[in-house]
Formats: C-alpha cells, sequence, structure tokens
C-alpha cells in the first residue's frame, strides 16, 4: 500500500507540473512546439492507412499532429495527454474540429485502452520515462494496444540532444537502445535522426524510429 501511495504521488507531481506549463506558457515559449510536425507526418504518409484507422497520439498536448490529421481526412483520432490544461487548449484552437477528436487525459503508465490502434504516434513523451518499471510499463502497455501489423513511431531525445526538457531529467536514446525496448514484439521499419529548431532558435537533435507489430 505505501508503494501505491508514492506512485500516485508521483504521478499527482508530474500531471501538477504539466498543469502549470500549459497553463502559464504560450504554444510559442515551449521548446517542443513545431507549427507542423513534418516528420511525423512523413512517417504516416510511409503506411498509406485508410483514413477510418485507429491513430493515437500520445503525449499529444496542444500539438499540431491532430490539426494535420483532420487535415488529412482521418475519422477515428485520439490524444492523450497528463494534462487538461493542454488538452483544453488544443480543443480552442480546433474549434468545432475538437468534436472529431477522442480526448483522453491521462498518464501514459496508466492508461487502459479500449481499443486497438493501428498506428501509434508519441513524439517527446516516452523520453520523460527514467526508470525501468515506467518504461516497462510503456511498452507493455503499447504491445497490447496496437493491432498486429499495426505501426509505432517514437521520437525522442538522442544522444546529441538535451539531458532536460521542461526542468525535467530524461532518458536519451539512440536507434540501437530505442530498438531494444520493442524488439520482442516489434520488428523496426526506419529510423532518422533530426535537428528541431526551437522557438528560441536553439537546436534540440531528435532520434526518431518506426516500428511494425510482429
Amino acid at each position: 500500500m505505501k508503494y501505491n501511495k508514492t506512485k500516485n504521488l508521483n504521478i499527482e507531481n508530474k500531471k501538477a507540473h504539466w498543469e502549470n506549463v500549459f497553463a502559464t506558457k504560450a504554444e510559442t515559449e515551449v521548446s517542443w512546439f513545431q507549427s507542423y510536425p513534418k516528420t511525423s507526418i512523413e512517417f504516416l504518409e510511409l503506411f498509406n492507412l485508410p483514413l477510418d484507422a485507429n491513430i493515437i497520439d500520445v503525449g499529444g498536448g496542444d500539438s499540431h499532429f491532430i490539426d494535420a490529421l483532420l487535415e488529412k481526412g482521418y475519422t477515428n483520432v485520439y490524444v492523450l495527454d497528463i494534462s487538461a490544461n493542454a488538452i483544453e487548449r488544443a480543443k480552442a484552437r480546433l474549434g468545432k474540429n475538437a468534436n472529431k477528436v477522442k480526448w483522453i487525459v491521462s498518464d501514459i503508465t496508466e492508461f487502459e485502452p479500449t481499443i486497438k490502434f493501428d498506428f501509434w504516434h508519441d513524439r517527446a513523451a516516452f523520453h520523460f520515462l527514467t526508470d525501468d518499471e515506467k518504461i516497462y510499463k510503456y511498452v507493455a502497455i503499447a504491445e497490447n494496444a496496437i493491432h498486429k501489423d499495426g505501426y509505432l513511431i517514437l521520437g525522442t531525445f538522442s544522444e546529441n540532444g538535451p539531458t532536460k526538457c521542461s526542468g525535467l531529467e530524461i532518458k536519451q536514446y539512440n536507434k540501437a537502445s530505442m530498438s531494444a525496448r520493442f524488439e520482442v514484439d516489434f520488428n523496426r521499419i526506419k529510423c532518422i535522426t533530426e535537428d528541431h529548431v526551437t522557438p528560441f532558435n536553439t537546436i534540440q537533435n531528435f532520434v526518431f524510429c518506426s516500428f511494425q507489430k510482429k
């Protein structure tokens, strides 16, 4: 019981942190902002998914990835984020189009999917998991939530990227270490590295990998 209380407190602290970030900073005041998620969309377009595919953006916050999905005509799109404030900001930006999205406020390690996904997208959420227990839990959730032959696209800071983001420690990855996390149930398709230019004109190096569920 003591362990569970500690775990819940950690989640509550993390949630409070992100609620504060999205309550106090404009979208162009956070380092991860992109006006158009070019790399994520390029990965999406590799797989020629039907427009009724189940797609989830994990840690999507108020990212513009969801805008791009709706513009392309996808009809079963989900956004998960620990911050209700982030999701409310995304809803406000989308206006009536927000009704086309299924919104989920949850810590990813507490997420209990009720459907299977064809495409799981995560840019810069996974690297905030820094202990093995949370990482294993994330991987297990993804394994269970993605259809056979479905796709997982993951973007994290590379070994040449920052060691912190938004004041929090992160875990860096390279092609090999990221692949090792998912090798049991997924086949790796493609990995790239990319320099992200922040709104402050600094450079953050990312590694992106795509996988297919076995």
